[in-house]
């Protein structure tokens, strides 16, 4: 679905992803411990450098996953998805390296739809690993 507006948009990519983090350092560890991802950019920021900007992402990827203290409520309740070209293999992966939240890998496929699992971070947010 597309709508006019009268000025084109100067937006050309998604980039970056939000999900809100109980503990960075913690997420940070789940993320690149767990998962394997690379660290991005980690900055302090603000007068007295009491904020920071964590961003990870998997190797290879062009977007960034930035992992950001609540600003209003609770942590968690956001979803990402990924993607792999090998669903068995990475879920192998992830099971072997123990404590992440995880779906059983799909029997078979779901007609209409990707072959998928999800799984959850320390905070409850969802990274689905989709086969493409």
């Amino acid at each position: 679905m597309s709508t006019h507006t009268q000025t084109p948009t100067t937006v050309h990519a998604i980039g970056v992803v939000m999900f809100t983090v109980t503990d960075q350092d913690a997420a940070l560890t789940f993320y690149t411990e767990k998962l394997g991802w690379e660290v991005r950019g980690d900055a302090r920021f603000g007068e007295h450098g009491e904020h920071r900007w964590l961003e990870v992402a998997p190797p290879g990827s062009t977007a960034r996953l930035a992992l950001n203290p609540p600003m209003f409520g609770s942590p968690g309740g956001s979803a990402i998805g990924v993607e792999t070209t090998d669903l068995a293999t990475e879920h192998a992966r992830l099971s072997a390296i123990g404590g992440i939240e995880m779906e059983p890998l799909p029997d078979e496929d779901t007609p209409g739809a990707p072959a998928m699992f999800m799984l959850r971070d320390p905070d409850g947010n969802v990274v689905t690993v989709v086969r493409v």
